[in-house]
């Protein structure tokens, strides 16, 4: 059976959440039926959570069965090297109406010893903020299990964490370990590692419809956190018509694509490609076959890819593993 390279999409997997809102539809028109829908998982092989492909020739088809019959062809000879027949990464838009709980991620030997999944690092893009929206990363000073612990029980935590003002095109990058939170009024593209582990740590005293307080996960975040003060936001360029580095982690690399026209894309078989549209519009062409994609789209590029096009005006996050 040969495998039919083209350019891939899926159906977004929406998350209602206690902190969503509606700008999944009304700025990158999502179907959401609920206007409490915090996420968009756009490319996924979570367990129970798994992509399904929207068009062409494996339309209804999951990311994983076409992973599985062709590792190489979709992942890359390095990734498959790297991760086997497992896809990496976890592509998602978060709508964030209200404050997201304060949390913190296990790295990867932890969550294997607790989980048997991988760590959670990832990077945020700010897509659109609300005036005077903010998140919270890491601590103002460095600190220590016991001063958070004493924090936490008298309900101060906010005093020793460090919250940064955001605007669109703003970049951060979260090692695991690092307690974080998207604030209000943000609209976010997330990357990560293929990973739901998450240890929350304080959600604001908030219950749900039903007077419910979430789960808190005190004890296990105590060895996962990150005590020492970190730099997280990350510079970059916008160049026209060229990558430019965001993120280069060993997980990922994130670059900026400031599309004005036309660019000819060649690359090497050895991983996929991701394209994130964050703004406008663009085509790509393939084998004399044209796919249009707009804001809100994501689009996974089989390895096996490797001579393609894009044209059009549009900010793109391009993503893949070196």
């Amino acid at each position: 059976m040969k495998f039919d390279s083209y350019p891939l999409q899926f159906d977004p997997i929406l998350k209602e959440r206690i902190w969503g809102g509606e700008k999944l539809n009304s700025v990158l028109n999502k179907p959401i039926t609920s206007n409490s829908t915090g996420e968009s998982w756009e490319i996924s092989t979570v367990e129970a959570d798994v992509s399904v492909i929207s068009s062409g020739t494996l339309k209804g088809i999951s990311l994983n069965e076409v992973i599985n019959t062709f590792p190489n062809e979709v992942l890359g000879t390095t990734v498959f090297d790297k991760f086997g027949k497992q896809f990496p990464l976890l592509f998602k838009y978060l709508d964030a109406k209200t404050d997201l709980s304060i949390q913190v991620h296990p790295n990867d030997e932890l969550a294997k010893k607790r989980h048997n999944s991988f760590g959670k690092t990832e990077m945020w893009y700010i897509m659109q903020a609300d005036e005077g929206s903010r998140i919270i990363v890491g601590f103002k000073n460095n600190s220590n299990a016991q001063e958070y612990v004493s924090h936490l029980e008298n309900n101060t935590l906010l005093d020793i964490l460090e919250e940064v003002k955001v605007k669109a095109g703003d970049v951060f990058f979260l090692e695991t370990g690092t307690v974080h939170a998207i604030g209000a009024g943000l609209l976010v593209a997330e990357i990560q590692q293929t990973s739901d582990i998450t240890y929350r740590l304080y959600d604001f005293d908030r219950v749900d419809s039903e007077g419910n307080k979430r789960k808190l996960h005190v004890e296990l975040a105590l060895d996962a956190i990150n005590y020492n003060k970190v730099e997280t936001q990350k510079g970059y360029s916008k160049e026209v018509n060229v990558s430019n580095e965001m993120v280069n982690c060993p997980y990922f690399t994130t670059n900026y694509l400031n599309l004005s026209g036309e660019l000819k894309v060649s690359k090497s078989a050895t991983s996929f490609t991701v394209y994130m549209c964050t703004e406008g519009s663009f085509q790509l062409e393939f084998e004399q076959v044209h796919y249009q994609y707009s804001k809100g789209d994501t689009i996974l590029i089989p390895a096996t890819m490797t001579d393609y096009s894009l044209s059009g005006n549009a900010s793109v996050l391009e993503i893949y593993i070196s």
